[in-house]
């Protein structure tokens, strides 16, 4: 069965997409969870859907709507709480019910049957083309341009926000690239697993490389690896049995992680019964 699920291309364009979503997700995914942003990621997400119906109802790609949606949220976000002193989780709740307001009424506005809604609320994998790849590269590019070079003064800000305003380092500059970047992850992710699971495949491979390490750049790596192990293991239960593809890899990362807490566990008794060991 294994070489014949290699055989199709359509599995080989899944494969490229699980590759440059993984380096993505592992990157901005370990920010997110470091951060504590997952609820914030979640509403980035939701809000998206807006520019979901937008898009559907101007006749263009419902992605670039999304996107739109997903920036103009996550900056949105971090100026309010910021200087206008609102708390960010009553901000958030506000995208993000007003986000899928805009979308269920622009898609109701819509003429005729939005065919592909499903996709975008659930994901489908399997469906990517040669223009999703494109984009999800370019994405991929944009992210390791910001935090190649500059992976020492996130760090810090990850860590650390107080003393990097100390250090005299642009961390306002730095949070609104990165709000950017995360919304565009989100966005692109809606593709490979929909609005609905989409916060799982940004916080549950940094949870597993956060089981073995603490290191801010080993997590991203393990992270990185584990999206790509449970999204191929995902894709192979997907084809021998019959079912959706996004969710059976956000199944097969829970099930990765359940292993993974469970053999740490393991370890972890092990050295404490044989400490000289």
């Amino acid at each position: 069965m294994i070489p014949e699920f290699f055989h199709y291309e359509f599995i080989r364009f899944a494969l490229a997409a699980s590759l440059l979503s993984s380096i993505t997700a592992g990157i901005i995914g370990t920010y997110v969870v470091t951060r504590r942003m997952v609820f914030i990621t979640g509403g980035i997400t939701h809000a998206s859907f807006g520019g979901l119906g937008l898009g559907f109802f101007l006749g263009i790609n419902p992605l670039i709507g999304a996107a739109l949606f997903g920036v103009a949220s996550g900056i949105g976000v971090e100026y309010l709480s910021r200087f206008r002193k609102i708390r960010e989780d009553s901000v958030i709740a506000m995208m993000w019910s007003f986000g899928m307001a805009i979308g269920i009424i622009f898609i109701s506005l819509a003429p005729g049957y939005a065919p592909n809604l499903m996709s975008y609320l659930f994901g489908n994998i399997l469906s990517v083309s040669t223009g999703d790849i494109l984009i999800m590269s370019i994405l991929m590019v944009l992210v390791l341009a910001l935090f190649v070079p500059f992976f020492r003064l996130i760090q810090y800000l990850t860590f650390d926000e107080e003393f990097a305003r100390t250090s005299r380092v642009p961390v306002s500059l730095f949070k609104y690239l990165l709000a950017g970047l995360v919304a565009l992850t989100a966005v692109v992710y809606i593709r490979v697993a929909g609005i609905i699971l989409v916060l799982s495949l940004l916080t549950i491979p940094q949870n597993i490389a956060l089981l073995f390490s603490n290191n801010l750049k080993k997590i991203m790596f393990l992270s990185i690896g584990v999206g790509f192990l449970g999204s191929l293991l995902g894709l192979i239960f997907s084809y021998a049995a019959n079912i959706p593809s996004g969710a059976s890899i956000i199944f097969c990362l829970v099930l990765l992680y359940l292993i993974a807490s469970a053999g740490k566990g393991i370890l972890s008794s092990m050295k404490t019964t044989h400490p000289d060991s």
